[in-house]
C-alpha cells in the first residue's frame, strides 16, 4: 500500500475492525487506512452498509454484480478479490461468475442483468454516458426510486475501487476471479457494441 497502516487505532475505529475480523477472519487492507480517518470511515462504512442492506429494492446477486464488474472496470485487485468472495455466497452459477468480465459475450445473463450492466459501465468507464435508452430500459424493472439505488451503489462502488486502486491496496485472498477479459476484448467493452 502507499500509505502506512496504524499499530493503534482510535476507540471509534475499534468496533469496525472487530467486525471485519470477525466477519472475514482478518480486517480488510481498505479498513486500515480509512481507519485513519475514523468519521469518513464510519460514513463510507454506513453508506455501502444501507446499499447493501437486505431490504434493498435492488435484489443481492444483482448488487453483487454490480460491484464485481465496477471493480473489474477499474483494474481494483483488492475490490474484484473481496466482492467477488460476496457474488460467489450470493449467486449459484459459477459459470455466470466466471463470464462476468465479458458478459456482452455470455447467454448467461438475463435481460435484466444487460441492462444493469450496460448501466454500470457507462457510469464507470470514462468517456462513456449514460442514454435515455437505458434509463428507458431500466424502467421495465425497477421505478425511479430504486434506479437512484441502483445508480448509488454504482457511484459507491466507482468511489471504493479508485480509492483502493490509487492507494495500491493489494487483495486479500478471499476469491479468485478475472479482472478482464484478454486485451483485445477490453477495447471491445469500452465501445457501445451493436445490439446495445
Amino acid at each position: 500500500m502507499r500509505i502506512s497502516t496504524k499499530n493503534d487505532y482510535s476507540l471509534l475505529v475499534r468496533p469496525l475492525l472487530w467486525l471485519q475480523k470477525r466477519h472475514y477472519g482478518k480486517v480488510l487492507n481498505p479498513a486500515k487506512l480509512w481507519g485513519r480517518k475514523p468519521a469518513l470511515f464510519w460514513l463510507v462504512a454506513g453508506f455501502f452498509g444501507y446499499l447493501d442492506r437486505k431490504s434493498s429494492p435492488i435484489p443481492d446477486v444483482l448488487r453483487s454484480l454490480i460491484c464485481v464488474r465496477t471493480s473489474q472496470l477499474n483494474v481494483c485487485a483488492f475490490c474484484v478479490d473481496a466482492n467477488g468472495m460476496k457474488l460467489a455466497e450470493r449467486c449459484d452459477s459459477i459459470e455466470k461468475i466466471k463470464a462476468l468480465s465479458d458478459w456482452q459475450n455470455s447467454p448467461l445473463f438475463t435481460e435484466r442483468e444487460q441492462a444493469v450492466l450496460r448501466y454500470t459501465e457507462a457510469m464507470t468507464i470514462t468517456g462513456q454516458r449514460v442514454s435515455d435508452d437505458m434509463l428507458t430500459a431500466l424502467h421495465q424493472w425497477f421505478d425511479d426510486d430504486a434506479i437512484i439505488e441502483l445508480t448509488a451503489l454504482v457511484a459507491f462502488q466507482n468511489l471504493s475501487a479508485k480509492f483502493n486502486t490509487a492507494l495500491d491496496v493489494p487483495e486479500q485472498g478471499f476469491c479468485s476471479l478475472p479482472i478482464q477479459p484478454e486485451q483485445t476484448e477490453i477495447n471491445d467493452v469500452a465501445t457501445p457494441h451493436k445490439n446495445q
